[in-house]
């Protein structure tokens, strides 16, 4: 992960800039910090070497999936 060193500022300025750059790309992102992957099309979760859940941060959401909401929850504090 990138920016899992920086703290919160810098990485949203680095994710701005990604947004930028990546524009009418694919783009694979491997993150733990789903800040990182929130505005993503698709977002793959995987555990123990399989997707378990797999869509845009608001169908994960709405869908209630359990790993990554359970990580949503961790990270929002």
């Amino acid at each position: 992960e990138a920016t899992s060193a920086l703290d919160y500022e810098s990485e949203r300025i680095i994710q701005q800039n990604m947004q930028t750059i990546c524009q009418g790309r694919s783009v694979i992102i491997i993150a733990h910090r789903l800040s990182a992957v929130r505005d993503a099309h698709r977002i793959l979760v995987v555990d123990r070497g399989q997707i378990v859940e797999q869509g845009s941060h608001a169908e994960l959401i709405a869908q209630q999936a359990e790993h990554y909401c359970r990580l949503h929850r961790l990270q929002q504090g």
